[in-house]
């Protein structure tokens, strides 16, 4: 059984981040036009998994070389770094593969994360209900399955008896890797399960009649807060990345006499992992299906449109480009320079701007959402009543 990060009993505690800003266009080491925001974003992940910051190195790479993805002479500077500040483990912003991660645990003699590591493992420390433990668990293990071998490499090269014969270590590997994969088929059979009852929990609600909101956006930016004001619902709420990881859908009404459904989404976050962008697909299917998107931006964030993009991105992979969208810009109660405010509304002008948490701004939302809905919300119930009248003989 994979074991969890957050569940090893002396985990690393004191991390050096490493950030690549790439000189050339690299599909890992993507060298984002403003650095800070990706440095940023490194420290709220490895602060989300409770690891205290030794110290952040940002590396310019030209070409990427085969064994640290670096040059060797500046591996072993950021190694000499590590033990100076005493990090006991390495975090990369990126993604690093399994044989460079075995380069620098050689060379560093500590624990190393890349970025899709440390996502999982925030996920994993935050999933409480079965359906999120076992999409977690799902990309753990798709994750962990092709580093296996580095852990089995030199038992593996412990040869004994006739010619050819398999060494103990390759043994040992071998059935870890047919456990995990047995695992995994388990696990997707699982999760298929899920994803059939979300489909008739959803046609369920699709008879009720009532249009469906979902509110999507980058994690942190508010999305369960916003959920928890219009509906009344106790989604947890904590000023951390990946906070929540289940759906929640509760009825509200945007104005007297209309009623609708609001869900509430996964948050995104830039180049988020495959592994979990598959587990989780059911979940995130559920903007997908929605009649009216919600965007929840965080106006305060520096990198507010790398968020935007990255949501939109995320959308259109998921089929739900082409759904109408309301942008909200939350947290505008931290904007204190007017020029500042002024300057973001001219970025978004189709923009509302609010404060969920000072209540500024949830009126006027509540009017564009029940502006947008009025024809849908027609529409929608003539069908219904259509429908009802032909299962009754009526039509």
């Amino acid at each position: 059984m994979v074991q969890k990060l957050h569940e090893i009993e002396e985990r690393p505690k004191r991390a050096l981040l490493i950030s690549f800003v790439a000189e050339k266009k690299d599909s890992a080491f993507d060298g984002d036009v403003n650095e800070a925001v990706p440095g940023m974003e490194l420290e709220g992940l490895a602060q989300t998994l409770e690891l205290d910051i030794a110290g952040h190195e940002v590396v310019r790479v030209r070409d990427r070389q085969p064994k640290f993805g670096m040059g060797s002479g500046k591996a072993e500077e950021l190694a000499q770094t590590a033990n100076r500040l005493e990090a006991d483990c390495l975090v990369f912003d990126g993604e690093i593969s399994p044989s460079q991660q075995r380069n620098w645990e050689d060379l560093a003699k500590v624990p190393v994360l890349d970025r899709q590591e440390l996502i999982i493992q925030i996920f994993a420390m935050r999933a409480t209900t079965k359906e999120a433990e076992l999409q977690v668990r799902l990309a753990e293990l798709n994750y962990r399955l092709p580093r296996l071998a580095h852990k089995y490499i030199d038992l593996s090269r412990q040869r004994g008896g006739r010619y050819g014969t398999k060494g103990a270590g390759e043994t040992r590997l071998e059935t870890d890797r047919r456990q995990i994969e047995k695992q995994i088929h388990k696990l997707e059979k699982e999760i298929e399960g899920i994803k059939k009852s979300r489909y008739v929990q959803r046609r369920q609600r699709e008879r009720q009649g009532l249009p469906v909101c979902a509110v999507v956006g980058y994690t942190n930016a508010g999305k369960s807060s916003l959920l928890n004001v219009f509906t009344g619902a106790a989604v947890h709420v904590e000023d951390k990345l990946f906070a929540t990881l289940d759906t929640t859908t509760r009825r509200f009404e945007p104005e007297p006499g209309m009623t609708a459904l609001l869900t509430d989404t996964v948050g995104f976050i830039r180049r988020l992992p495959h592994s979990l962008v598959k587990a989780f697909r059911s979940t995130l299917e559920e903007a997908a299906c929605a009649n009216l998107l919600i965007h929840v931006l965080d106006a305060s964030d520096p990198g507010i449109e790398n968020c935007r993009q990255t949501t939109v991105s995320v959308l259109q992979e998921l089929g739900a480009g082409e759904i109408p969208v309301i942008t909200v810009l939350n947290k505008c109660d931290l904007l204190t320079d007017e020029v500042q405010k002024e300057s973001l509304l001219a970025r978004f002008p189709e923009a509302l701007a609010v404060s969920i948490k000072n209540g500024d701004g949830l009126e006027q939302l509540k009017y564009r959402i029940a502006k947008e809905l009025k024809d849908l919300y027609l529409q929608v119930n003539t069908a219904h009543g259509k429908k009802h009248l032909q299962e009754k003989g009526g039509l």
